[in-house]
């Protein structure tokens, strides 16, 4: 039977490389110890030099394997490394492996002594080499360094699985048809008879057994092919995302030699030039796209770290789809997408850039293969991306690509990202970026303006760069962006011929000096860097209907407002209706302006009058003049004060009436715009589902701030690996809104078998900033102090355990 040892604690690292530390006898005693997975270097927030991990570097572990695995062939397998390795066992060259993004494994058995000490060295180049994707010219992000996935070791049978391939189809008919493609190897070339035994399960429940007999080829690998039809199956889709387990074993002589576990659901993805389907149903394409990279740490976190941004992507932002811009990522993101409903849009690495035929091309090609054979079980991965992201037309490479993405899995469709029109189309459907909302142009182009041909139509990016928005920017700048946002989803929603939208993007990110704001950040996420909201990501997030969500985009403070001028105020929110209270005076209640918004699932309320009833009952005017008093001031509030002659006349009329002079008609818009001649404005606004609030936000001038502390987990779960967790900080009110413009200080510190990622004094960013912390190998309680010159010192308990 097959026996696995998670390989990733206890690793020496050295930031150079050295030929002397290739043998087993090297004392590497002055080596840094270290846990996978791993940055090469860690990197500061912002102002980054993209060459400080852009090095050689070295990775040294022992292990001393039992004589019980004698008779097994050894595998050395890598999650990811950045972005060149040679692996050396006892000073031998075992294998080496060009590409950052997808996994690869080593047959290292002839180079393993049993019983004895053996010595694995790895030198890796994090340079960006010119020969392997997505280098060779300038890229819009950074890649880092390191080991930064997981490791194992495999003790495997002479004859074992090395993969499967599960197929789903026919799933909207009572009998589903099941087929599993089983790849076997025998690199002894034997030529036995075997036994395939199959059992899927849902849950403990067995759903269906099958035992084939096989007998061996003389391939090294060959792939053995059954068709199955099942009854009475839960089908996986966006909101009901059924999962099932395949087992498959391997009997010889009645002996089980080898075991694999498989998980994955049934479903049927299809683009037509009508649109998506998943499982016979139309559904419209909502996501956001995604990279994988964290502060400081660049791409080195684990599996609660990944799971966590498919949460936040899911339970947040309420999108049900995620592209994978502009590589392959981990397993266990897509391992949460697969139990959330996410889809997901898997892309092979690249930028633009076609490197020259060769091993750029090989590489692409090998890229295209490990990504597929990687990912092809995952009931979220929806489409294939087998183009380089934004290159121009290469026909005699991208027919290689999709020839193997079709050979290899016939059931996905395959696309490749354009910006581009009239691009020679030679995969299933176009992907295309489009970036024609500035504002005013747009906010979508047609299909037919952009494919030039009726066919199967996905937009990959919209916004980003358009419009670089941080979360410190004034109010109206915040707003536009999620304006930006909300127009092109509703357009996606309107046009027939549009699959859907994946945005530009989920969070901020790290790149080259080509690019960002000057402080290599490019600002174009919902999100900020450490996975902070902005106004933004409340279009996204409003669109869902598991959980209440409102989002007031102002701070009601007219002083952050060009003119001092409030005008309309937008809310993000899908509740049916919107009560707004000021001071505790109800107002009036607010609809959803599908009359402006005619398409998305939940258009926003725009508060547009801050009055009601109020000039009517509490001031001297006719019900009529009252009326005609509040559009007046309501018109002032909406123009910045620029009125048209008839409302000047209008006006004048009304104030010779009541014998107003100037300084009454400017205490009566400070009143009821300014602050109701009060110490202080609160706005209160009730989200309403069915007749019952479930929501609740104030606003107000007049605060006491306060600081929330908000953990992720306070329990570090240690598996394959080290765990870890995040802790936002924010600057609130206390009503719980947040306060933008601060920037308070706070120290760090941790006591315990943890540390902190990043730098031990951090200030906040937009009212806000978050960190990671990360266990150290050994279980036990860690002690966290915040300290700050405002707040003083807050202590926080967490728990590491390790599961056994």
């Amino acid at each position: 039977m097959r026996q696995i040892e998670h390989f990733n604690f206890n690793w020496k690292y050295k930031n150079n490389f050295d030929k002397k530390y290739i043998h087993k006898e090297y004392d590497d005693i002055d080596f840094e110890i270290i846990n996978l997975p791993h940055s090469n270097k860690m990197l500061p927030y912002n102002n980054i030099n993209e060459k400080d991990y852009q090095f050689e570097s070295c990775y040294r572990k022992t292990f001393t394997p039992s004589t019980y695995f004698k008779d097994k062939l050894v595998f050395l397998c890598f999650g990811a490394v950045m972005s060149y390795c040679i692996v050396y066992v006892n000073g031998i060259h075992a294998g080496e492996h060009k590409g950052g993004y997808t996994p690869f494994k080593l047959n290292i058995t002839e180079y393993v002594k049993f019983d004895e000490e053996n010595c694995i060295t790895i030198y890796v180049d994090s340079n960006e080499r010119k020969e392997i994707p997505p280098f060779g010219y300038v890229i819009d992000y950074l890649t880092y360094g390191g080991i930064y996935r997981e490791v194992r070791i495999e003790y495997c049978s002479e004859i074992f699985i090395e993969n499967c391939l599960i197929k789903t189809t026919n799933v909207q008919k009572d009998k589903k048809t099941l087929s599993l493609d089983v790849y076997i190897a025998n690199p002894q070339k034997n030529r036995d008879n075997l036994l395939i035994k199959s059992t899927i399960k849902k849950e403990d429940k067995i759903v269906r057994s099958s035992t084939e007999k096989i007998k061996l080829t003389k391939k090294t690998v060959e792939k053995y092919s059954f068709n199955y039809e099942i009854s009475d199956i839960d089908l996986w889709d966006v909101d009901n995302p059924n999962l099932y387990h395949l087992t498959i074993e391997l009997e010889m002589n009645e002996d089980i030699i080898d075991s694999q576990a498989y998980r994955f659901g049934f479903r049927e993805v299809e683009f037509t030039n009508e649109g998506f389907f998943l499982n016979g149903k139309k559904i419209k394409l909502r996501g956001l796209n995604r990279h994988q990279s964290f502060p400081y740490s660049g791409y080195a976190m684990p599996k609660s770290a990944q799971y966590k941004d498919a949460e936040i992507l899911k339970k947040e932002l309420g999108v049900n789809t995620v592209r994978l811009s502009h590589y392959p990522q981990s397993d266990h993101f897509l391992d949460r997408c697969d139990e959330l409903g996410i889809l997901v849009f898997d892309e092979i690495p690249g930028w633009q850039h076609i490197g020259e035929a060769g091993d750029w091309w090989q590489i692409t090609k090998q890229h295209v293969e490990e990504m597929i054979k990687k990912d092809w079980n995952h009931p979220s991965v929806f489409i294939w991306g087998v183009r380089i992201n934004e290159s121009q037309d290469c026909d005699k490479l991208y027919k290689q690509t999709n020839e193997i993405a079709r050979r290899l899995d016939s059931t996905r469709p395959t696309g490749g990202v354009r910006c581009i029109r009239g691009s020679k189309l030679l995969e299933d459907v176009y992907t295309y970026n489009d970036f024609i909302h500035n504002g005013i142009k747009g906010p979508l182009d047609k299909r037919k303006n952009v494919t030039k041909k009726t066919v199967p139509y996905l937009i990959t990016e919209h916004n980003g760069h358009m419009f670089p928005t941080k979360k410190f920017d004034d109010t109206a700048h915040r707003v536009e962006h999620a304006l930006r946002h909300l127009r092109v989803l509703d357009a996606m929603y309107g046009d027939t011929e549009i699959a859907g939208s994946i945005g530009w993007c989920m969070f901020d990110y790290n790149t080259h000096k080509e690019f960002g704001s000057g402080d290599k950040i490019c600002y174009h996420g919902v999100m900020d860097m450490f996975r902070i909201p902005k106004y933004a990501a409340s279009v996204y997030a409003s669109q869902q209907d598991q959980i209440p969500v409102m989002t007031v985009l102002s701070s009601m403070d007219n002083g952050d407002l060009e003119g001092s001028i409030r005008g309309d105020v937008y809310i993000f929110s899908n509740c049916n209706s919107i009560r707004m209270y000021i001071n505790n005076t109800f107002i009036k209640e607010f609809y959803p302006r599908k009359d402006l918004f005619t398409n998305i699932p939940h258009a926003p309320f725009i508060i547009d009058d801050f009055i009601g009833n109020q000039i009517k009952e509490n001031e001297r005017f006719s019900e009529k003049d009252a009326e005609t008093v509040k559009k007046l001031l309501s018109k002032i509030n909406r123009s910045g004060g620029q009125f048209g002659l008839a409302d000047k006349m209008v006006f004048t009329k009304i104030a010779l009436k009541y014998k107003m002079n100037k300084k009454d008609a400017e205490d009566l818009y400070s009143k009821y715009f300014a602050g109701w001649g009060s110490a202080s404005t609160e706005y209160k606004f009730e989200g309403l589902i069915a007749g019952k609030r479930v929501i609740t936000q104030t606003k107000s001038q007049v605060f006491k701030p306060e600081l929330s502390i908000e953990i992720d987990s306070d329990i570090l779960t240690e598996e394959e690996t080290y765990d870890t967790t995040r802790v936002v900080l924010k600057l609130k009110n206390e009503y719980g809104d947040d306060i933008i413009y601060a920037n308070d200080v706070f120290k760090l510190s941790i006591e315990g078998e943890a540390e902190i990622i990043g730098p031990k004094m951090i200030a906040l960013i937009g009212g806000s900033r978050a960190f990671w912390i990360k266990s150290n190998g050994k279980a036990g309680e860690v002690l966290l102090r915040i300290e700050s010159e405002r707040f003083g010192t807050t202590t926080k308990m967490i728990q590491i355990i390790k599961s056994k």
